[in-house]
C-alpha cells in the first residue's frame, strides 16, 4: 500500500506563492507517475501537472504552465512531490489533491484523474485578491 500525505497549503494574497509537497511511502517501489489534482467545490475535479518518476518527464495544464513548477525528489524508499506554484490568483484557490499510480506510460494523465490508484486527502489554498 502506498500512502500520500501533502502538506503545505495555505492562505496567500494574490502574486504569491506557495509550495505544496506530497510525501509518498514507496517501499516497493510501485509509484510511476504522480499528479497533482484540485477541485472546487460544485465544480470538477481538474488536473494541474504530472510528473513520471523514472524519466522525469512532466506535463502541466495550460493555467499552470508559466507559474507552476512540478518537481520531485526521491531514494528507495520514499518519493516526495513537489509543486512550486508562483504569481498565484484567486482562481487558484482549491483543495489541491495529490495522486499516484504504477503506471509509466499513458497519454493525457492530467485528464484522468480517476483512474489513479492511490490519492491524498488533500491540502487547501486560498488566494485572496
Amino acid at each position: 500500500q502506498v500512502e500520500l500525505v501533502e502538506s503545505g497549503g495555505g492562505s496567500v494574497q494574490a502574486g504569491g506563492s506557495l509550495r505544496l509537497s506530497c510525501a509518498a511511502s514507496d517501499s516497493t517501489n510501485r509509484v510511476n507517475s504522480m499528479a497533482w489534482f484540485r477541485q472546487v467545490p460544485g465544480k470538477e475535479r481538474e488536473g494541474v501537472a504530472h510528473i513520471y518518476t523514472e524519466t522525469l518527464s512532466t506535463d502541466l495544464a495550460y493555467f499552470a504552465t508559466g507559474r507552476f513548477t512540478i518537481t520531485i525528489s526521491q531514494d528507495k524508499a520514499k518519493k516526495t512531490m513537489y509543486l512550486q506554484m508562483d504569481n498565484l490568483k484567486p482562481e487558484d484557490t482549491a483543495m489541491y489533491y495529490c495522486a499516484a499510480d504504477p503506471r509509466n506510460s499513458w497519454g493525457s494523465p492530467l485528464s484522468r484523474g480517476a483512474e489513479f490508484r492511490y490519492w491524498g486527502q488533500g491540502t487547501q489554498v486560498t488566494v485572496s485578491s
